[in-house]
């Protein structure tokens, strides 16, 4: 019997584009997960999954109806499906969680699986591109400027949230060097005993070895499902990132 597999994947951005590349993005999605709930123990969704999501108390974006369902359908299984909030969907309320039932994170995560230190983030913010976001993110996550956006009407909130997702990308949406403060991030946590450091923001998929402090561990992009569609996965001790064939 094969070992259960633990699941990564991130910056689907769902709502970036036209409707109907949107509606064949999310059937590939929701594809991918009906493909992997067989051997599924976990799924981690890290960060981006939707390009905007803003929650209102009692009204939330309009669509992605057959994704939320798959992935209650799997919650309901018994398999956890945990969503670290990224910079494109961190205004969540309790939707996601109490209706869909997934497990929100809004600070990494850190665990162990077989005796190994994982270190899971979305990853914004760590980017030296990410100058313009440092600066609106304190804004933006400001629970005072939140209750004050959510006296505007959802119809036009959301609709200009949406815009300022779009523009927002001249500060976050850009190919970060081989010196880039997420790898800095990384080898800082692997110094301090984590044997495998996750994140998504990046879009590009990349695993790398890295040795500090007389300890080896791994540097893990999770790619994108804009242009890259891959994910990763861990199991007995071995974490590989893999291609999904898009319909």
């Amino acid at each position: 019997m094969e070992a259960k597999k633990y699941y990564f994947f991130s910056d689907v951005h769902l709502g970036l584009k036209s409707r109907a590349e949107e509606k064949a993005k999310e059937k590939n999605v929701v594809n991918f997960l009906k493909t992997i709930t067989p051997d599924a123990k976990e799924i981690y969704i890290v960060g981006d999954l939707f390009d905007c999501w803003i929650e209102y108390r009692k009204v939330v974006p309009k669509g992605y109806y057959n994704l939320l369902s798959a992935i209650n359908n799997i919650v309901e299984s018994g398999i956890p499906v945990h969503f670290l909030s990224g910079n494109h969907d961190f205004w969540l309320n309790t939707y996601l969680r109490d209706d869909v039932g997934m497990t929100i994170h809004y600070d990494p995560v850190e665990l162990m699986i077989d005796n190994r230190k994982f270190f899971i983030a979305h990853g914004d913010g760590l980017s030296k591109g990410d100058t313009g976001y440092k600066i609106i993110k304190k804004i933006l996550r400001s629970k005072f400027n939140q209750f004050l956006y959510s006296l505007i009407h959802p119809d036009i909130g959301i609709t200009l949230a949406q815009g300022s997702s779009r523009s927002s990308r001249k500060h976050t949406d850009k190919p970060y060097g081989a010196s880039d403060g997420m790898k800095e991030f990384a080898i800082k946590k692997i110094s301090e005993g984590f044997d495998f450091v996750i994140m998504g923001h990046y879009h590009m998929p990349q695993k790398i070895e890295l040795k500090e402090n007389n300890h080896s561990g791994y540097f893990i992009t999770l790619g994108d499902w804009i242009n890259n569609y891959t994910y990763g996965t861990y199991s007995d001790g071995a974490f590989e990132l893999e291609y999904w064939n898009k319909t």
